[in-house]
This record gives C-alpha cells, sequence and structure tokens, in this order.
C-alpha cells in the first residue's frame, strides 16, 4: 500500500471512530485510534475477504476480541466495500436497530464473525474458527484442491490477556500447533482503571512462548513494519502468532492519548478538534476522501477475483471428487443426510441406564450419518461417555479426527466450541460436569445470542452424585441456565428420553442446546420409548394417568431422574384413593412454548392441586404451580453421603412425594372453593 493512501486510510478510520462515538456521545475511540494503522495494512494487503459475498466458505476470519472498539470494525467494513454497511449506518452508531452496535453482533451485521465484548471471549472463538478450519481442510482438501486454506486473525486488547480464558484457549491452540491463528495483541498499556502496570506486569511474550506461539513484537503506528510482522505470521505455519503491537491509545488525540480518559467516553468536540488538525484534517464529521474511496474500489476487484478462483477451483472439485465435495458443501449448509436418525437406539422397559451412557449411545449412533459433529470433553471424558468410539483424537499431527481432549479448560471450552460453530461446517459438543456449567456460562450465554447451534452435554447432574458433595452437587444450575435466552435445556427421564433429546439437539440449528445427564442409572420407561420422541418435542407429556373417570385430582411435575420417583408416588396416591397425572418435562422452555390448547391438553388447569418434583431449586417453576402446590425441590447446598441416603435425608422419597401431594390436595378442597368463586366475582366484575 503506498505510504500516502495508509496515512489517508488510517486517518479516516480515526475520523470515523471519533465522530460516530461523539454523535452517540458514547463508545470506545481509545482502542480504534490506536490500532488503525495495524489494522489498515491487516486489512487491506493480507486480509482474504470479499464484501461482495461475507460469507464464502474460504475467506479468512477475522474476530475483533476487543470488541468495545467495535468503530475500528465498522470503519473498515465501510471503507472496503460491505454494501450494508453504509455511512448511514456509521452516523447512526449506538443507535435503535443500526447494524452498528456498541459491540459487535455477528446477527446483525454482514462481515462480523463473532459478537465480542466480553474480553478473551473472541480470542477463544478464534482459537475454535482456527481449530475447525484445519479439522476441516485435513478432511476435504486433497492435491490440488485447497477446499479450506484460509487464516483466522484476532486483534485483542491488554483486557482480552488478563482474563484466564485468553490463556486456557492459548494454550490449547498452542499445543495443537494451530499455525493458520495470528492474534495482533494491543498493547496500549491502559486499561480502564489507569496504566496496566498497577495490575499486569507480567511478561506476555515468554508466556506465549512458553504456550508454543510464535512471538513478534512491532511498532503498531510503523505500517512498513507491520507489514513485515503480517508476512512473517503468513508464512509460520507450524505455531499459532502473537504479535505485540506497541501502540498510543487514543492516537494523535492532543491530551488524551496514552491516558484511559480516551477509552470509553467521547474525546469532546475540542479534543476531536485537535487531533484532525493534528493529521491536517478537515474538521467536516464523517469525511472519507476521494483517494481511500478510489484506492478501496480498486482492491475490491482483486478481493473479488480471489474468491472466483476458488469458486473455479471448487468447481474443478466436483468433478474430481464429486462424494467429497457433495458431503463438504452440505457440511457447511448445515444439511442433515437422508436417514441421519435411523440408528438412534431405543429401550425396552426392565432394565436401567444411566442417562449419561444413553448420551454416549445416542451420540455414537449418530456419528456415523452426522460427520459434522465434532467435540469432546474437558478432561471427563470416560464419565461424561463423550467420545466418538470410531474416531482417534486430535493430535498436532492429525486435526481430522473428531474427538477433541479439551483438557481442564471449561473457560476456553465453550468459547471454543462457538467458534468452531462459527466458522460453519461443524456442530460442535462439549461436555463436563453440570457444576462446572458456571465456568462456561459466558460462553453458553453468547451462543444464544448469536444463534449458535453448540451441543452441551453435562453429566452428573443433582445431588445424587453422593459423596464428592456440596463442591461438585449442582442445585442451583438447573434454575440459573434455563433463564439464558435461547438455550434450551434437557433433562430427559430416561435413555429413552436422552436419545430423544440428542435427536432435538442436533435437529435445532438456531441455537444451543444443554443435556443434564445423571450419573446413576434410572429405569427404562416404556411410554417414554413410544411417545418420548413427541414429548422431547414439545418439551412435556403425560407419562402416567391413574385409572378412573374425569380430570386426576393432582398432577404431579417432574424432570430427569425424579419422573420414575413421580410415578411411584403416583401409585402410593392410588392406594389412598388419590388419582395422579405425572408429566415428565424435558425441556421446561419447550413445554412453555406450546400453545395453550396443547399446554391445557397435557396439564390441564382443572387439575389444580400440583407438586413439582425436581433435584434442583424451586424457582422458575412458578408459571406451572397454581395457587395449591408443594415442591420437592432443594433450597439450600447438597451433602456429602451415598446418594440412597441424600434422597431420604432431602425427601426424594416416593412417600414423601405422596405426602406433598396430599397436602396440595388437602389446600385445595379446604381454601379451593373460596378462590374460585373470588376470582369469578372479580371476572364478572372486569366484564361489568
Amino acid at each position: 500500500m503506498p505510504a500516502p493512501i495508509h496515512r489517508s486510510l488510517s486517518n479516516t478510520i480515526k475520523g470515523l471512530s471519533m465522530d460516530a462515538i461523539q454523535a452517540a456521545n458514547s463508545g470506545h475511540p481509545g482502542m480504534p485510534m490506536g490500532m488503525a494503522d495495524t489494522a489498515s495494512v491487516l486489512w487491506t494487503q493480507h486480509l482474504r475477504h470479499d464484501p461482495s459475498d461475507p460469507s464464502w466458505p474460504d475467506r479468512d476470519r477475522f474476530v475483533l476480541s476487543a470488541g468495545h472498539g467495535s468503530m475500528l470494525l465498522y470503519s473498515l467494513l465501510h471503507l472496503t466495500g460491505y454494501p450494508k454497511m453504509t455511512l448511514a449506518e456509521i452516523q447512526n452508531f449506538r443507535q435503535w436497530d443500526s447494524l452498528t452496535p456498541g459491540h459487535p453482533e455477528n446477527t446483525m451485521t454482514p462481515g462480523v464473525e463473532t459478537t465480542t465484548g466480553p474480553l478473551g471471549q473472541g480470542l477463544a472463538n478464534a482459537v475454535g474458527m482456527a481449530l475447525a478450519e484445519r479439522s476441516l481442510a485435513e478432511r476435504f482438501n486433497r492435491e490440488g484442491f485447497p477446499v479450506l486454506d484460509h487464516r483466522t486473525w484476532a486483534i485483542a486488547g491488554d483486557g482480552c490477556l488478563m482474563e484466564g480464558i485468553s490463556y486456557e484457549a492459548a494454550s490449547l491452540a498452542g499445543h495443537l500447533q494451530l499455525g493458520r491463528l495470528n492474534v495482533l495483541y494491543d498493547d496500549n498499556e491502559i486499561s480502564i482503571d489507569g496504566s496496566t502496570d498497577i495490575t499486569f506486569t507480567e511478561d506476555v511474550d515468554t508466556r506465549f512462548q512458553a504456550a508454543g506461539w510464535h512471538v513478534i513484537v512491532v511498532d503498531g503506528h510503523d505500517p512498513i513494519a507491520v507489514e513485515s510482522a503480517l508476512s512473517e505470521a503468513h508464512g509460520e505455519t507450524g505455531r499459532p502468532t502473537l504479535i505485540r503491537c506497541v501502540t498510543h491509545i487514543g492516537h494523535g488525540a492532543p491530551t488524551k492519548q496514552d491516558s484511559n480518559a480516551s477509552h470509553g467516553a467521547p474525546l469532546g468536540e475540542d479534543e476531536i478538534a485537535g487531533a484532525k488538525a493534528g493529521m491536517n484534517w478537515p474538521t467536516t464529521p464523517f469525511h472519507v476522501p476521494h483517494d481511500v474511496t478510489e484506492w478501496m474500489t480498486s482492491r475490491r476487484s482483486e478481493w473479488s477475483a480471489t474468491r472466483r478462483d476458488w469458486v473455479d477451483m471448487m468447481g474443478r472439485y466436483r468433478e474430481a471428487h464429486p462424494a467429497l465435495a457433495a458431503e463438504f458443501e452440505a457440511c457447511m449448509r448445515g444439511e442433515l443426510p437422508a436417514g441421519w436418525d435411523a440408528a438412534l437406539p431405543t429401550y425396552e422397559a426392565g432394565g436401567k441406564m444411566a442417562t449419561r451412557k444413553a448420551s454416549g449411545a445416542a451420540l455414537n449412533a449418530l456419528a456415523p450419518t452426522v460427520k459434522s459433529l465434532v467435540g469432546g470433553s474437558a478432561d471427563l471424558e470416560g464419565s461424561n461417555n463423550s467420545r466418538i468410539a470410531s474416531d482417534p483424537h486430535m493430535t498436532p499431527d492429525n486435526l481430522a479426527p473428531r474427538n477433541i481432549h479439551f483438557g481442564v479448560r471449561e473457560h476456553a471450552m465453550g468459547a471454543i466450541c462457538n467458534g468452531m460453530a462459527l466458522h460453519g461446517g461443524i456442530v460442535p459438543f462439549c461436555a463436563t460436569f453440570l457444576q462446572f456449567a458456571d465456568y462456561m456460562r459466558p460462553a453458553v450465554r453468547l451462543a444464544g445470542l448469536m444463534d449458535q447451534q453448540v451441543i452441551y452435554v453435562w453429566t452428573h447432574d443433582s445431588v445424587f452424585l453422593g459423596e464428592d458433595g456440596p463442591t461438585h452437587q449442582p442445585v442451583e444450575h438447573l434454575a440459573a441456565l434455563r433463564v439464558i435466552p435461547n438455550l434450551e435445556v434437557f433433562r430427559p427421564a430416561d435413555a429413552n428420553e436422552t436419545t430423544w433429546c440428542w435427536h432435538a439437539a442436533v435437529s435445532r440449528q438456531n441455537g444451543p442446546t444443554a443435556l443434564a445427564l445423571t450419573r446413576q442409572g434410572l429405569p427404562h420407561l416404556d411410554i417414554a420409548r413410544t411417545d418420548g420422541k413427541r414429548g422431547v418435542e414439545q418439551g412435556g407429556y403425560v407419562v402416567h394417568q391413574s385409572p378412573g373417570e374425569g380430570l386426576e385430582d393432582v398432577a404431579l411435575l417432574a424432570t430427569g431422574s425424579e419422573v420414575s420417583l413421580a410415578i411411584e408416588a403416583a401409585t402410593i396416591l392410588e392406594d389412598r384413593g388419590i388419582r395422579a397425572r405425572v408429566l415428565s418435562l424435558p425441556c421446561r422452555e419447550r413445554f412453555l412454548a406450546l400453545d395453550t390448547d396443547t399446554r391445557e391438553s397435557i396439564l390441564p388447569e382443572g387439575i389444580m392441586a400440583r407438586v413439582v418434583v425436581e433435584a434442583g431449586r424451586k424457582q422458575g417453576w412458578e408459571p406451572l404451580l397454581g395457587a395449591f402446590h408443594r415442591a420437592v425441590t432443594i433450597e439450600s447446598f447438597g451433602h456429602s453421603a451415598p446418594a440412597d441416603v441424600i434422597a431420604r435425608q432431602l425427601g426424594f422419597t416416593a412417600e414423601n412425594v405422596a405426602d406433598q401431594a396430599t397436602g396440595a390436595l388437602n389446600d385445595f378442597k379446604a381454601n379451593g372453593s373460596a378462590l374460585i368463586e373470588r376470582t369469578q366475582a372479580a371476572l364478572q366484575r372486569a366484564g361489568a
């Protein structure tokens, strides 16, 4: 890039960033100004992309891990010619329904690869993208046909590298020798509270080198040095590369350069005027000079030519390897092959199986046909039953297998899986104990926000794992996970429901799915074998009804291991002359989303005495319980003891569930008529 063009492009990015943030009276100008010089070189000289087709499979992936600097990315998208990123969108920064939200969001803005903001998540996403590229390349590339041959670039800041997730992800990337991963570290030595040396004095270069990375240090404001560093990174294929770009935050701001004052607030009119004067730049807001527009127009034709060359190559690939090409393209489109679910197992009544074991059986029944399934466990593969038995594990020398040893890295594992899903071609699954879902929560939340298909296998789902005690016994986790928008949480009652939960997870392509699974064996339910698929699809169904006419006296609502317990309690109630309806609710989110008539057919409003039975917090069950209810739940931490002792001590026995149901029914008999009369009178008054 000619030096005058680089200066003009960099100044344009700085000007657009200052002006947009000032107009919004909100934003982070320091980072875009500090990284404008480096990013200009990357995006115009090294990034393999085509603004006319933002989603072509072999494009380079770019991740702005330091998502607060979003105006850097928006400026680049506009200047390089992404059609929807108009100047009007830049001027509408951080406003309702714009394509320029405060932090980049992949579902809103073409050219944004991932939603970033929580620091470090983006860097871990980038590791996942680089891992997906190599995994798919080793499966599908053939001599003369580099179907996937791109790189992943990320810009991270000091805050990203302070977060522990970054080093978990970097450690795995170094171990797997992901040589097509390049991270540009914006080392400006400033964080929100001031100079980073108040908390962050480690030797970052040595730490990354120890993790197996190639490290380059460069003046981030010297385009010739940056170009040289990027070329060196491009040529390094055996190790991921960290380019530490020494920069000035708020570069060019007369009084706020190198100050935390430029990090997270508009610079102010006077400071912007001073910065523009120092750049010899017009004071007109949102100025884009003709030389930048003209030069970018010429570059766009070259970028499009690169994509067209790839399209031509793919045509030859289809002729030379038709079956492989069809499989690759189906994977990238997220298509499931015909008969993909034909081998899923079901189980006859009479046996028992832990749902974690049934999950492993379902995974291995799906793996031969759903070849996009790739994943692993956080050092708990045997406990989670999360291995595809037909495949070995990924190693630095072979990334084609579909099993990943993530190591004890739950934080990074979730975000790496997000990156694999975002890349395309892979349906990632990851596994650990449900207790450690807390370590994954930021990534799980982002998977929901980004509509990404990630499957979480969370085993040892209750206090009934026993002697390991309360540190390992999830109590509040089901309630906490269920409040995450767009996350579907399934807790199957037996091996049959587990099969159909896997079916639901693989079928669902617009969001993440969680499977909460038992350590202990559960009896096979014949009704789950025959009706479980429908029950899982709608989130709940009737698994037991007492004989007799009319509505039952009481409804028992249960999930997971407590469903068979509720059925036992129903037989005790029948001996007492009380008729019960037992519901299995494997996915409460789906059940609550049913239309009123369908939900009423499963849980009629006329059954007013209700009991929820779940080895977790009661919180969240209220919409299904009504005025006359009891709860067999857990409102404290667990205990270290054998599972049967814990069950007895905490009231998870059939006798106690039956007693609670009897109490709820008695409450209704004593007070229900008066409540109904008051409700009817209130409705009449409202109608009048």
